[in-house]
């Protein structure tokens, strides 16, 4: 990730305003406000600003006029006991925005999660950066066999740098292609004299999906949890859950017992069916069966045993 000196000076200006305020803050949240964290090759998260904390939870969750109690451990018990039983108002009174530098195609997966307020670069307004996304060589790796949205094995190293050169090629091309339709630099000053550029809305239309984009996001608590459930899962593509992950870090900053509790609740719980809980109690018994006699689907059977660590 590369910032330039002007992007460098506003980060800087920006941590070195101070504001006197009555409502909650976070020391460990403030530590790292404005700042960019590298993610994937170009990308970042940054937190721009937050409203609530935990205390915010529990305080809705009593409807109480202050802080909630003097002892973290009712507070605590508060927050895993509606987490676990899937309590939603009390989460959604804490809010947070970030800026997050993505490419395309992430962008595109992110934007599934309709409960945040969105606001993106416009290439209709602006030129878009030289930049654009390359996984690492280990992230090539062929269609998985049995999932038909995955990845399986990796790729022969000779295979994986000819993937490479592609992308690489394909990316350079069409931005160089871009760059001649518009005719201008990044400050709207005509390269050629001579021509007229292409508009900036149809000159875009031929990027790949790999080219950087920009936006602010700004989400409730509740909503960014179940982001958070869904894509920092290990079956979510690797590059979003980059900024998954990264996320879940700035969480345990923000609101650390509900971090706590999302990852107890949550990311590392098991959904079971009516009928896999029956399958369960059947094994406790001590009955001997398999996937046919236990009723459960192939891939159900699969996830229940993975789950109980058992061979499958």
């Amino acid at each position: 990730m590369t910032l330039s000196d002007a992007q460098k000076r506003e980060i800087d200006e920006a941590r070195q305003g101070h504001a006197a305020t009555l409502r909650p803050t976070v020391a460990a949240l403030e530590d790292i406000l404005f700042q960019p964290i590298p993610l994937l090759d170009h990308g970042f998260i940054r937190v721009i600003d937050y409203m609530g904390d935990d205390n915010a939870v529990v305080q809705a969750a009593r409807v109480s006029y202050g802080r909630g109690t003097k002892k973290v451990s009712e507070d605590r018990g508060l927050i895993h006991y509606l987490m676990r039983h899937w309590h939603t108002t009390p989460f959604e009174m804490a809010e947070i925005k970030v800026h997050v530098k993505l490419p395309i195609f992430v962008a595109r997966q992110w934007i599934r999660h309709r409960t945040a307020s969105v606001n993106e670069y416009s290439a209709r307004y602006s030129v878009l950066d030289r930049e654009f996304y390359l996984p690492d060589e280990a992230q090539l790796k062929a269609q998985a066999v049995t999932n038909r949205q995955g990845r399986g094995d990796g790729l022969e190293p000779q295979e994986a740098a000819q993937v490479l050169d592609l992308l690489r090629g394909d990316a350079e091309q069409t931005y160089a292609n871009y760059a001649w339709m518009l005719n201008e630099d990044q400050e709207g000053a005509k390269v050629d004299p001579n021509r007229d550029g292409l508009a900036r809305e149809l000159a875009r239309i031929n990027l790949t999906l790999g080219t950087y984009t920009q936006w602010y996001w700004k989400t409730n608590l509740h909503n960014l949890l179940h982001f958070l459930r869904l894509r920092a899962d290990p079956h979510a593509q690797y590059e979003i859950r980059v900024y998954a992950e990264a996320l879940v870090d700035v969480l345990a900053r923000w609101v650390p017992l509900t971090h706590e509790a999302f990852l107890e609740h949550r990311l590392g719980s098991v959904t079971l069916s009516a009928s896999a809980v029956k399958t369960i109690r059947r094994l406790l018994a001590g009955e001997k069966i398999g996937q046919t006699e236990s009723g459960l689907s192939p891939r159900e059977w699969r996830e229940v045993m993975t789950a109980l660590d058992q061979p499958i």
